[in-house]
């Protein structure tokens, strides 16, 4: 299956808790940490959640 990184480059201090936890369920949580998840449908609604927060890198 296709994957995709997902980079943190905003804070979640002084955001609602769904977005908090939107963020803990992507395994982020520190600025600037990148991880890997598969290209699913899930996965990408997540990233538009809290898509102020996020980067998707190539």
């Amino acid at each position: 299956m296709a994957t995709i990184k997902v980079k943190q480059t905003g804070s979640p201090i002084r955001r609602p808790e769904s977005q908090r936890k939107v963020l803990a369920g992507l395994g982020l949580g520190k600025m600037n940490r990148v991880l890997e998840h598969t290209d699913t449908p899930e996965i990408r609604g997540m990233i538009q959640k809290v898509r102020h927060m996020v980067t998707i890198v190539d």
